[in-house]
């Protein structure tokens, strides 16, 4: 076959390229500069206000951000409603407890407003995210953008996500999977420092745990103590629970601090100091709240990049593909 004119090849490499960036379209810190300029202060506003109204709110959406990443990718088919034929994955039994979706909702009518049909839900929590964290006390980062929504949430996907009672094998394969490792699955395990937990996630470790003991060993004898009394047999109140560090509104290394004095909410996050794999990282982290927040900013960023379906779209209303 005769070689090609010098004259054709540019034009052919250059298809070869656009054709490879339209497929797989880097997310980038700038992507809606022009389309949407005020993205960025109308999402912090709304976070903002409505975190004043509701103390609850950065946790919930931190967890949210995490929780649809882990499934199908950073997709927002974690805001996908429940149909007559299909149980969506908020209404999966982990995504039961994950609330305010609102606050999304809200900043999604705002941007309508002001661009419409540019914005994906996938990229209002990602910097929504971010928000929380940085309102919070923790650190800041640029937000990549450019994120598509998908069309597809199944509540059956939901048994994927890692759960309070997995120990530091379970945890480092199902992060491994999402091609994270281990020291990401220890930063943003981190994320606890921001959160409540109800008794039902953790008072397996407080009584009969084991033919031994009657709680969980790992766990230091007052504390067990006094989440039974936070969370007694019967427990008529569906309210009752613990923070899981102790300054649980502030984003800082509290939650390392509390895992090296048996304080850990979850057995899950207990388990990360009582393994060699990853205790030297949460003793890091621990004497170090400013290697914390660098690590917890670059996990979250390899988090972000988990991608979603190739075909997404922009949803207009967060709740129902287009």
């Amino acid at each position: 076959m005769a070689p090609l004119p010098a004259k054709n090849i540019f034009p052919i490499v250059f298809l070869l390229l656009t054709i490879f960036s339209v497929s797989k379209a880097e997310l980038h810190a700038h992507y809606y500069d022009q389309t949407c300029p005020q993205l960025e202060k109308v999402i912090s506003e709304t976070v903002l206000n409505a975190s004043m109204h509701d103390p609850k709110v950065p946790a919930r959406i931190l967890r949210m951000f995490f929780h649809d990443c882990f499934i199908r990718g950073c997709d927002a088919s974690i805001l996908l409603d429940s149909t007559a034929t299909n149980q969506a994955e908020k209404d999966g039994p982990p995504n039961i407890s994950v609330r305010s979706f609102y606050v999304i909702d809200d900043a999604k009518a705002k941007l309508e407003l002001a661009c419409p049909r540019t914005v994906s839900c996938a990229d209002i929590i990602a910097i929504s995210a971010r928000d929380v964290v940085a309102m919070s006390g923790g650190p800041y980062w640029n937000v990549l953008k450019g994120r598509k929504d998908g069309r597809v949430s199944m509540a059956s996907d939901t048994i994927n996500l890692p759960g309070p009672t997995s120990n530091v094998s379970q945890l480092i394969q199902s992060f491994a999977k999402r091609g994270l490792g281990v020291k990401d699955m220890v930063t943003l395990s981190g994320g606890h420092t921001l959160g409540f937990s109800h008794c039902s996630s953790f008072e397996a470790r407080l009584r009969n745990f084991s033919s031994l003991h009657d709680s969980d060993p790992s766990m230091k004898t007052e504390f067990a103590l006094d989440l039974r009394k936070k969370c007694p047999k019967p427990n008529n109140n569906h309210s009752a629970g613990q923070f899981l560090d102790s300054t649980a509104s502030v984003f800082d290394n509290d939650y390392y601090k509390q895992l090296l004095v048996g304080k850990g909410v979850f057995s899950s996050d207990q388990s990360l100091f009582g393994d060699y794999r990853t205790r030297w990282i949460v003793e890091a982290f621990a004497k170090d709240q400013s290697l914390f927040f660098k690590e917890f900013a670059t996990s979250m960023i390899k988090l972000g990049n988990l991608r979603g379906s190739e075909d997404g779209e922009v949803r207009v209303n967060c709740r129902i593909a287009n």
